[in-house]
């Protein structure tokens, strides 16, 4: 059986935590920053992480991490 390929994308986006959830980082940072407030802005830079629902979609995605 051939070995299965990682999503290059998905690698690019996505990091696995100690605990075993994937950590991702927010949209909406990357221009019209003016028209956003300071704090919607500080609350993007945190890390958000990737629901439940598409957890099992991500693992497939990434077979290795």
């Amino acid at each position: 059986m051939p070995k299965m390929k990682t999503k290059r994308a998905a690698a690019k986006r996505f990091k696995l935590t100690g605990t075993g959830k994937l950590k991702r980082s927010k949209a909406f940072k990357s221009h019209m920053l003016t028209k956003k407030s300071a704090k919607t802005k500080r609350n993007l830079r945190k890390t958000g992480y990737v629901s439940s629902t598409q957890e099992k979609t991500m693992k497939t995605l990434l077979p290795y991490l």
